[in-house]
């Protein structure tokens, strides 16, 4: 139990709690300010209070250097993943929707595969066959209760985004320093979100209220900053795999959430599809010493066969 209740599993636990509350506050607040100006002002508050907590590892940052490549995350990392995620908010409940994002570790299995040159093991390949009949299971559930197809699209268009931002990052990752790639991509992908909300949507249109500035100040301190800083120092301590291997609670969590405070709908087709795309995210990240030991005895075979 000692082993259990470790520093890095308490981060992880907490990191998963925060990601899983963060689907239903953004879905509370988004009713009441235009989608694009929502994700930018918590995408720049965040960044900016990041970059000041970094500020005195400034040299670090070495922007004639990275310039592109900090652009370049915050293409994938915020401008899509937060604007199309908080367009999809209006369209589907907010744990519903979640459950599509988080699809986006079966992806990244597959294009880690198909451009890091990383193994794809038959758990793997049995995770994304479970997973896409996940996906098609949620679609139908939410076009059956009249949910709206352009919010599953959009969901799935988030994950996609996410998923070649995160591979982008893992190759230039040696390059940049992870803590200034996140302050840099969410400051300069919020201010891209900010101005664009600014030219085609309306200040005015903003009902500030409680719900709402709860909603920004959660997602400008707890969802980015406090939460990414989390996850880089466990994916620095080595706990990258065990992150990847549990992010299926999160949509878990926002699901229970939304059901039980939100009175959000959760129908038979809907809980297998979670269920499904549950299973299929941890099949992807599994590395179990087990499996590591059968593929490590195959390989060896098939060595002494070809020396044979």
């Amino acid at each position: 139990m000692g082993k259990f209740f470790t520093k890095s599993t308490l981060l992880l636990f907490c990191l998963i709690c925060m990601w899983g509350v963060s689907w239903p506050i953004y879905k509370q607040a988004v009713p009441y300010t235009p989608p694009l100006l929502f994700a930018g002002l918590r995408a720049l508050i965040g960044g900016l209070l990041l970059l000041a907590v970094l500020l005195k590892t400034r040299s670090e940052i070495r922007w004639r250097e990275n310039w592109a490549k900090y652009c370049i995350s915050a293409f994938f990392n915020v401008i899509l993943f937060f604007g199309l995620q908080t367009f999809g908010l209006i369209y589907l409940p907010g744990g519903l929707f979640s459950v599509l994002v988080y699809f986006q570790p079966v992806l990244l299995g597959l294009f880690a595969w198909m451009w890091l040159g990383e193994q794809m093991t038959p758990l793997k390949i049995m995770g994304l066959i479970i997973g896409f009949a996940g996906i098609i299971i949620v679609s139908v559930d939410g076009l059956t209760v009249h949910i709206s197809a352009i919010g599953v699209i959009l969901g799935l268009l988030t994950a996609l985004g996410w998923a070649f931002g995160v591979i982008y990052v893992k190759k230039v990752s040696r390059e940049v320093n992870a803590y200034w790639m996140v302050g840099m991509q969410f400051t300069i992908g919020g201010a891209f979100l900010v101005g664009t909300g600014t030219i085609f949507e309306s200040w005015a249109a903003i009902e500030w209220n409680g719900i709402l500035i709860f909603g920004i100040l959660f997602g400008a301190t707890i969802g980015i900053p406090v939460a990414y800083s989390i996850y880089y120092s466990l994916v620095n301590a080595g706990e990258a795999s065990k992150v990847g291997s549990f992010t299926f609670l999160v949509p878990i969590i926002s699901v229970l959430i939304g059901t039980i405070f939100l009175d959000e709908p959760m129908t038979y087709l809907l809980f297998v599809g979670l269920l499904l795309v549950g299973i299929s995210i941890y099949f992807v990240n599994y590395r179990g010493k087990r499996l590591q030991n059968f593929l490590s005895y195959s390989h060896k075979v098939k060595e002494n066969k070809e020396i044979v």
